[in-house]
């Protein structure tokens, strides 16, 4: 999971800056590096490990100029993590591109062997969106007639390309000097890809984002979602051209509506606010359905379940309470780059009101359970604070099988869910009562903000993955890599 931002705006005008506030939009996305490039009569580049306050500054942002440019925050998957594995990446041989991505490629050792092991080229890094880059250009130089620019048909040609050879979810912005700016969406459109306009007294400003809320933050109109394996090139002359280039079934990834996405943001015409609230109206009813005890209050374990907690509270007719305060300068627990660090920030991220514990059986809501650390801690920090009884209800069911498409749950040994029943991880969260929200009720609660999605990836809840290509071979590679990267981050490399 990573976020993204492109913009193609009127000649003669600098996009730098809307980049950096859609990358602060996007922050939450991730939290290890960050990165813009734009183009005038040269690529201009600045990228550094940290948040996007840390990285920029007037000094750097005051040398990246032009009306084509690309942006990133970073959370590694794959790779070392280090600086070099900063996007955007770009390259001024065949041609001049710049691109960033968000996602997973899942068959990257075998393109690294094939493309770059073989033929003695080497990569500046090992992150992945360097292969799509190289394929991509690869591509375009076959077709490319020489003294010409890349026509449209010759990018819809490289981006087929991609979708032939490349494996796993991704979403991809690019700009390409002298034709414009360019964006495609996985076969099975897992990861988000959404495209907005805006005139100005400038002119036309275009811009793709990983979220709806980078647009709204900089006055865009949200136009469409990129369907699943949908290019969209906007050319030199600010045309549109749309192609659909695969015929896979639509399958959007759940967790960006459970976890990933601002509430304030729309994905696929779906409002994350919305789903939220009709996650927590599912579970209120489940909740009394299955004849669970009732709570004296509901307080929500911030910032992604909040929504949902409110909604619960109002179908069950019990007190909507804030428990917890957030303190607003420690990163997403679950995005840290490991387990150590994971647990140490708990503390620091959240305090608990007493006052809202002392005496009373709490109804804890949080929207997902994945290693356990941070729930179990988080019950006995309410216990600490008085609470008689504490129960505890997830927004989504349990996850149970790692994801290779981009989102931090490479290793099946982490998931407190693993071989038990719900009962049995109560017991190791240390809570009175657990209820998971059904995942039949979980995707009826997805699909009425859009019912043209007939399903979404629900792959960590199943283990089955829309894509066809994951073995056991290919999850134990993953997993590999994912142990390397952590025990890096562990050992201080």
């Amino acid at each position: 999971m990573c976020g993204f931002i492109g913009i193609y705006g009127p000649d003669g005008f600098d996009v730098a800056g809307e980049i950096y506030e859609g990358l602060l939009a996007v922050q939450h996305r991730g939290q290890d590096a960050a990165g813009i490039v734009t183009f005038t009569d040269s690529f201009h580049v600045k990228k550094g490990l940290g948040l996007v306050l840390e990285v920029f500054n007037e000094k750097n942002m005051s040398r990246l100029r032009g009306n084509l440019g690309v942006g990133h925050v970073r959370y590694p998957t794959i790779g070392s993590g280090s600086k070099d594995d900063a996007q955007p990446f770009h390259l001024t041989f065949p041609v001049g591109v710049a691109m960033a991505h968000n996602g997973n490629i899942t068959n990257f050792q075998e393109l690294h062997e094939r493309h770059f092991k073989k033929s003695g080229t080497r990569l500046n890094s090992t992150c992945d969106v360097e292969v799509i880059l190289f394929v991509f250009t690869s591509a375009l130089n076959e077709r490319m007639r020489p003294g010409h620019n890349p026509s449209a048909e010759d990018v819809f040609f490289a981006v087929k390309r991609v979708f032939e050879q490349v494996k796993g979810a991704y979403s991809v912005v690019a700009v390409i000097p002298d034709v414009g700016m360019v964006a495609f969406r996985d076969p099975f459109g897992i990861k988000p890809c959404v495209f907005g306009e805006k005139t100005t007294d400038e002119g036309r400003w275009f811009a793709c984002a990983s979220e709806s809320v980078v647009l709204d933050v900089n006055g865009y109109k949200r136009s469409f979602d990129l369907e699943a394996g949908e290019a969209v090139i906007v050319m030199h002359d600010r045309q549109i051209v749309r192609r659909k280039l695969t015929d896979k079934p639509h399958r959007p990834c759940i967790f960006e509506l459970v976890y990933f996405a601002r509430p304030d943001s729309f994905l696929d015409d779906v409002s994350v606010y919305k789903t939220r609230r009709r996650f927590g109206e599912a579970l209120a009813r489940q909740w009394k359905a299955e004849g669970a005890p009732e709570p004296d209050v509901v307080i929500p374990i911030p910032d992604s379940s909040r929504d949902a907690a409110l909604a619960m509270a109002m179908e069950m007719g019990v007190p909507y309470r804030e428990g917890f305060v957030k303190n607003r300068y420690i990163g997403r627990t679950f995005i840290m780059a490991s387990q150590s660090s994971r647990q140490s920030s708990i503390r620091r991220k959240l305090n608990p009101i007493p006052l809202e514990f002392e005496g009373k059986d709490v109804l804890l809501v949080d929207d997902s359970i994945v290693r356990g650390n941070t729930a179990a801690r988080i019950v006995r920090m309410a216990r600490d604070a008085g609470a008689r009884r504490v129960y505890f209800a997830s927004t989504s069911p349990p996850l149970v099988a790692p994801c290779p498409y981009g989102i931090d749950m490479a290793t099946k040994r982490e998931f407190v869910a693993t071989g038990k029943t719900t009962p049995e991880i109560g017991q190791e969260l240390g809570v009175d009562h657990l209820v998971y929200l059904e995942r039949e009720a979980m995707n009826a609660a997805a699909r009425a903000g859009n019912p043209k999605i007939e399903q979404f990836c629900n792959a960590c809840f199943t283990g089955e993955y829309p894509t066809g290509d994951i073995t056991l071979d290919r999850l134990n590679a993953i997993e590999g890599e994912r142990l390397v990267q952590q025990e890096r981050v562990s050992c201080g490399r």
